[in-house]
């Protein structure tokens, strides 16, 4: 601390002292707080800036205090219902010459609208929602809105026992949600009861949901974020999104979130050209614009913007108990050429494609997520590959703890979509995944991105009739969750629904009382209680010492068998046929001597299967695939079985 104030006070040009005679004695800005947001080290922005409601020692309302951050702008007011929307009535003070502005005004309290009006450079006003505010009107209304939380936590043992999780050796089952259209019409609280509820029948240990940062276009799905510190209010405050975290925990489920720093919308009101420069973007539409999306791109080489995303991640962790991020488009920050054609793009200074920035950024996220809350994820939707992603930061890598595998999505999909009689020129797509599947740590998803835009629903992606593409989907699971890596699944396909997601309709809920989509929710529910209670599945998720195949080139039979071992050295034996007849006579190897048995079977007549199972394996000594002892089952048509030791 001595040498931090040290270097504050040795500095030159810094600081300048307020106005004479101007004394705010509820400003959220001291000398600390000044130094740390110009070095771009506040890791509680928001305790700083934003607005932030003063009691006195009774409790009693005294009035609530503004910051903002807008250093090329010549003006800034503070405009509100109080005073009208009047620009002229409440002008905020400037701090000196590193940007911040703040006002104190009485009697103004939680729940007052307001936003900030700023004259930039040019001379123009526009009025703008607070970069930092913790709560907003309901969309399409834009004001930011004094937020003060009075929720009283009852998750700390929760919070204790995460402190000391490894995720990379538990078990991961994610349910991903987009809120609006899970169950339409529910509020946080609603949702909260009948979630949770809904989770565990299921069997899922996290949740993760599509962005809920406040943003004003609802067919972005949340992606289009103008408020980082916000939940929607679409749902509720953000006390009562507390409320469905703690609740959540309670029943023993954990919270992921989406994050997007990627980028951000051009809205006038929001963060675009705040001080009528460009101050979160670059200036530069090389650099600051995105070609995909019609969006800006954060100016991550300047300190208060990586101040800004870093303090937000650790916003959400901190202030909502949040147990990861999911970082989105990780790979359109990473790379400066990303969907850009030769010279529209700029070369870091190494003449390289890499933005140096932005991996400077990513690997603060995620050094000073992990430092400061022990046993999250931060978790990478990064689609090439790019080398060290789940690489510590110590080693030069990204710092994430886990990496979608869309390399598996992808190929798995691909696979499958072929008619069961080509599958065995292309088995090599259900195989690659093992090549590299201990090259970072990964996740598998079968996410939103696979069930919109014309990519229909997840059972409807396969060849054959009714019963052969649902019959597969349960296969796919089957074979999914002993697949390394952890597992996500988007809502709706857990009971196969026919029709693609839209983020403007519920679920199609009705489906669960027929019979084929009663057996894939039973299906799913099974997989994740075996997965839960078999650490064969997920202790050596990380090393490839817990993977053996047992037959991996049998691509005329569209089979593949695979052992995943425990730490303790027992095996757990999946077996899928992806053929639409049975194999009756199959000799499987074996990897260890025993009494197996069959532990789940997708083909069972419980989930609407054939009915093609198998009792007691009888063990047959002699040398098969290189292992000394086999057995003869029966493979059922599309159907995974798994098969573990008494």
């Amino acid at each position: 601390m001595r040498g931090i104030f040290h270097r504050l006070f040795s500095r030159k040009t810094t600081f300048q002292s307020p106005p004479a005679g101007y004394l705010n004695p509820y400003s959220t800005l001291g000398e600390l707080d000044l130094y740390l947001i110009t070095e771009g080290r506040h890791e509680k922005l928001w305790k700083a800036l934003g607005a932030h409601v003063r009691r006195d020692e009774t409790g009693a309302l005294i009035g609530t205090s503004f910051a903002l951050w807008a250093p090329n702008a010549r003006k800034v007011s503070l405009i509100c219902d109080k005073n009208f929307w009047d620009k002229k009535s409440n002008p905020m003070i400037p701090l000196g010459s590193n940007g911040l502005w703040e006002i104190f005004i009485a009697e103004i309290g939680p729940g007052e609208k307001y936003k900030f009006a700023v004259q930039g450079r040019d001379g123009r006003w526009v009025d703008h929602a607070d970069p930092l505010a913790r709560q907003t009107e309901v969309p399409p209304h834009t004001a930011s809105v004094v937020n003060e939380s009075s929720y009283l936590w009852s998750d700390i043992e929760w919070i204790n026992k995460r402190a000391s999780f490894q995720p990379w050796r538990s078990p991961i089952s994610i349910y991903e949600v987009h809120l609006g259209s899970w169950r339409p019409g529910l509020g946080y609280r609603e949702i909260a009861t009948q979630l949770a509820a809904y989770v565990k029948e299921q069997g899922f240990t996290h949740v993760e949901f599509l962005p809920v940062t406040e943003h004003p276009y609802s067919p972005s799905w949340g992606y289009q974020v103008t408020s980082y510190f916000a939940p929607t209010s679409r749902f509720g405050n953000p006390d009562e999104f507390r409320f469905l975290v703690d609740h959540l925990h309670a029943e023993g489920i954990g919270i992921l979130l989406d994050w997007v720093p990627a980028h951000f919308p051009k809205d006038e009101w929001a963060l675009a050209r705040f001080d009528g420069t460009a101050l979160y973007e670059h200036e530069d539409p090389r650099l600051g614009e995105h070609p995909d999306w019609g969006t800006y791109i954060f100016n991550f080489g300047r300190n208060e913007v990586r101040n800004f995303l870093v303090a937000s991640a650790l916003y959400w962790l901190d202030e909502f108990h949040i147990d990861g991020l999911r970082v989105d488009a990780v790979a359109s920050m990473l790379y400066l050429d990303y969907s850009r054609k030769e010279g529209e793009w700029v070369a870091n200074e190494f003449g390289g494609r890499e933005n140096l920035a932005a991996v400077r950024f990513l690997q603060e996220a995620t050094a000073t997520a992990y430092k400061q809350f022990p046993g999250i994820m931060m978790i990478a939707e990064e689609s090439t590959a790019w080398g060290g992603v789940t690489k510590p930061t110590s080693d030069n890598g990204l710092g994430f703890g886990f990496k979608w595998n869309m390399g598996w999505m992808h190929d798995t999909l691909e696979y499958l979509r072929h008619e069961p009689i080509h599958r065995m020129y292309h088995h090599n797509e259900i195989t690659f995944s093992i090549l590299y599947a201990w090259s970072e740590n990964f996740l598998l998803p079968l996410s939103h991105d696979e069930v919109v835009h014309g990519k229909g629903a997840l059972v409807n992606k396969f060849p054959g009739d009714r019963w052969q593409k649902v019959a597969t989907l349960r296969a796919l699971y089957g074979y999914m969750w002993a697949h390394p890596g952890k597992k996500l699944l988007f809502m709706g396909s857990e009971f196969a629904q026919n029709d693609e997601w839209r983020e403007s309709q519920s679920l199609d809920w009705h489906l669960t009382q027929y019979d084929e989509h009663k057996g894939v929710q039973k299906v799913v529910a099974d997989l994740n209680n075996f997965y839960q209670k078999t650490p064969s599945l997920w202790q050596r998720d990380i090393t490839q010492d817990g993977f053996q195949w047992l037959v991996g080139d049998d691509g005329s039979g569209n089979t593949l068998a695979f052992a995943r071992w425990s730490e303790a050295g027992k095996p757990l034996i999946s077996v899928t046929n992806f053929s639409p007849v049975p194999h009756e006579s199959y000799q499987l190897p074996l990897p260890a001597p025993g009494d197996w048995y069959e532990l789940i079977n997708t083909d069972d007549l419980k989930y609407g299967g054939s009915g093609v199972t198998n009792s007691m394996l009888k063990v047959i000594s002699g040398e098969v695939r290189g292992h000394s002892q086999s057995t003869i089952m029966r493979l059922p048509p599309l159907g995974t079985v798994w098969l573990t030791l008494r």
